[in-house]
C-alpha cells in the first residue's frame, strides 16, 4: 500500500504510551487510566509507532487519516495546565496561568 497523506501524534506525559499489534490493525494506548484503551484501526489506514510516544498514521484517503487522528486524540485532549496529553507534531498548546499565591 503506498502513503500519500502522514500525520504525526505526540503523546506528552509521564507513562503515557502507545504501541500496536504485529499487523498494524489495533492501536494500543495507555494514557493513565486503570485500563489499556485498545482502538481498531480502519483498513485503509496504517499505524506505526516510531517511539513509545510518537504515532505515525499513513493512507490513500486524506479524510480517513484525519478522522482517524481526531478519534486518537479524543481518547486524551492536551490538558491546557500542564500539557500533558495528545496532540498533533506541529500543534501548539497555549497554557493558561496557574493559581497565583
Amino acid at each position: 500500500m503506498e502513503a500519500k497523506f502522514f500525520c504525526f501524534l505526540e503523546i506528552i506525559g509521564v507513562g503515557y504510551k502507545a504501541s500496536t499489534n504485529a499487523q498494524g490493525s489495533i492501536l494500543y494506548l495507555k494514557l493513565g487510566f486503570s485500563h489499556e484503551i485498545r482502538l481498531q484501526v480502519p483498513p485503509s489506514v496504517r499505524v506505526f509507532c516510531l517511539k513509545p510516544n510518537l504515532i505515525c498514521r499513513t493512507g490513500m484517503d486524506h479524510q480517513k487519516v484525519t478522522q482517524f487522528a481526531a478519534i486518537v486524540k479524543s481518547c486524551k485532549p492536551p490538558e491546557v495546565y500542564k500539557g500533558r496529553g495528545i496532540q498533533y507534531r506541529n500543534e501548539i498548546i497555549r497554557k493558561k496561568q496557574g493559581k497565583k499565591k
